[in-house]
């Protein structure tokens, strides 16, 4: 199998664009060492990011995380997540501390706030700041933040992690290039590429599966990554679909396949709401 691609943060962090999303994992204690397994697997194929969150699973997603790395805590690159409710400045730090009780790590490597709220975001980033000059977290980033929402924030985050797939394109009209023109640039984290399943049986997308001996699951996650620029984050609770996911690097789309999923699934010509799920 080729070796996953990088990008390099604005850090200098180099991450492959391929990652292991953990949404609904550890949830359910009759699948919990298949997810393990999985994201041990999804490792030694070079999917060394894994995304977690406080949200997922009330901490559950975190604990199995904690379990699956800890062999490998070195190999990987951690990203958590806070939520807006809990991000005042004290409350960030206390569910950072909390989020590293429950990976049993002494370290996140990048910490997200999940989306914006109503705690001043000053608050929030200067929270980040102590977390970094403490060593408990390596850098600090956003999530589904708009435009108007990164333009609120004292500081350039690192990366803004948003809902991205053919069905969800809105980003493509603004915000992505928003991350390009940002100093230093805003490296774009796609979550859900596959839009949970539902995108699977689409025709068009199956036919260009088809053409390339692929899955569409496979397709979808190519498209995400078809610039070099963008991380995607999809979920694997089963070993074979984790080394799916990671065969998907080697997928190059071609300018006629490109052209059919964009008549499915038009590219945005106007400003549109940023969507999440």
């Amino acid at each position: 199998m080729t070796a996953i691609p990088h990008v390099e943060l604005a850090n200098g962090c180099s991450v492959p664009v391929i990652g292991q999303g953990t949404w609904f994992m550890g949830e359910r204690p009759d699948r919990q060492r298949e997810e393990i397994a999985t994201l041990r697997r999804g490792v030694e194929l070079g999917l060394t990011l894994i995304d977690t969150a406080t949200m997922y699973g009330d901490g559950l997603s975190e604990q199995l995380v904690g379990e699956a790395i800890a062999p490998v805590r070195d190999e990987v690159f951690l990203v958590d997540k806070v939520l807006p409710y809990e991000a005042s400045y004290r409350g960030t730090i206390a569910s950072c501390e909390g989020s590293l009780e429950r990976l049993s790590t002494d370290h996140i490597d990048l910490l997200l706030l999940h989306w914006p709220g109503s705690h001043p975001v000053e608050e929030t980033v200067r929270a980040f700041e102590t977390l970094i000059e403490r060593g408990l977290i390596g850098a600090w980033g956003v999530s589904n933040f708009d435009v108007d929402d990164l333009q609120e924030l004292p500081a350039t985050p690192l990366v803004n992690q948003v809902l991205y797939n053919p069905s969800r394109r809105g980003v493509e009209y603004d915000l992505l290039p928003a991350h390009a023109a940002a100093s230093p640039a805003i490296r774009t984290m796609a979550y859900s590429p596959i839009e949970q399943g539902r995108l699977l049986t689409h025709p068009a997308l199956q036919g260009v599966a088809e053409q390339l001996s692929a899955t569409t699951a496979q397709v979808l996650v190519a498209w995400a990554i078809r610039s070099g620029e963008v991380i995607a984050i999809p979920k694997a609770s089963r070993v074979e679909h984790v080394q799916l996911n990671a065969a998907a690097a080697e997928l190059r789309l071609t300018a006629e396949q490109l052209a059919a999923i964009d008549d499915a699934f038009a590219p945005p010509q106007r400003k549109l709401p940023l969507q999440m799920l």
